[in-house]
């Protein structure tokens, strides 16, 4: 599949002539930008999808196309609440959806923050760790039952990964000065270690799993982004050699998901990071912004990730 499509593609483009009848979605975050974009693409080809949200009435007022394209496309569009940054959240909505025993074809681990100030979830976590990767990670290991055998995970990463490797030793930035880009991209390479090592561990009945860059959107996910941290992000990166940004719209930066979520080869993206509707290759070096850099895709980092966040959660998967 790899080559079919590129950055510019769309998510109506990606899903031309795919039927996804009889096919369950799960994607947290459909109250804006990717995730309503994302959902409103599946139904539309028929898909059924379950959006998980913070905010249940914001999700609703902001869906209204998703139900209008399930109307017309044969999908089916429902909402259950879920907060990320509160793991008794987390286990309240994963009880909900065990106890339904609705099985699911895809989970989408779509939510996520950005830069946000220092601060800690409900439970004394550092806010994009704990939101990013601890809420995924405890959401989708307890529901991993209803995922369909031959299913799919696909955690929407970033290359904002590039920027740090996480910090097993300090996740909540007790004993490190706090950087809120050094935050985001440890949890960004928490969302692609995460899927190395759930890929690992549940493809024997064929689940895979794989993590993705969306591209640069503007979207509400940078809005605790003053003005002066976006000129100092800019400048830092002109300075490392990396090329420009170029922005894409909505249903462009959605185009990687349904495409890694409905489209892609199992083997293609098995225990991989995806960019524009493809495999990105792993590029390290400075000045770089494309693909996925090597500690991101380490087993043994993945590994070790994992025992770490069973700790913090308190739960064995």
């Amino acid at each position: 599949m790899t080559g079919m499509f590129n950055a510019q593609s769309t998510t109506d483009e990606v899903l031309e002539g795919v039927d996804l009848s009889g096919k369950r979605f799960l994607i947290t975050g459909v109250s804006s930008g990717l995730g309503v974009e994302t959902a409103r693409a599946l139904v539309a080809h028929g898909a059924s999808v379950t959006g998980a949200v913070r905010d249940l009435a914001k999700a609703h007022a902001a869906t209204d196309e998703v139900r209008e394209a399930a109307a017309s496309g044969g999908g089916q569009f429902s909402l259950i609440e879920l907060d990320l940054a509160s793991l008794s959240s987390v286990r309240s909505c994963a009880d909900k959806l065990v106890h339904s025993g609705a099985k699911f074809d895809v989970v989408i681990a779509n939510a996520g923050v950005m830069a946000t100030p220092f601060g800690y979830t409900a439970d004394g976590f550092e806010t994009q760790f704990g939101t990013n990767h601890l809420g995924h990670f405890l959401l989708v290991n307890r529901i991993a039952p209803l995922i369909n055998d031959g299913g799919r995970l696909v955690n929407l990463s970033s290359a904002g990964h590039r920027i740090s490797d996480v910090d097993l030793e300090d996740p909540d930035f007790e004993h490190t000065p706090y950087d809120p880009w050094i935050a985001y991209g440890r949890s960004k390479t928490a969302n692609v270690l995460f899927a190395v090592e759930f890929d690992r561990r549940h493809q024997h009945r064929g689940v895979r799993a794989c993590a993705l860059m969306p591209g640069a959107i503007a979207t509400n996910l940078g809005r605790h982004l003053t003005e002066s941290a976006i000129e100092d992000l800019i400048r830092g990166m002109k300075e490392a050699g990396a090329p420009d940004l170029v922005y894409k719209t909505i249903p462009q930066g959605a185009a990687t998901t349904v495409w890694a979520a409905a489209v892609a080869g199992d083997q293609e993206i098995g225990g991989k990071y995806c960019e524009d509707c493809g495999v990105a290759p792993v590029t390290d070096g400075e000045g770089i912004r494309y693909g996925a850099k090597a500690y991101a895709l380490d087993s043994d980092r993945a590994s070790a990730l994992w025992d770490v966040s069973e700790e913090m959660v308190g739960e064995r998967f």
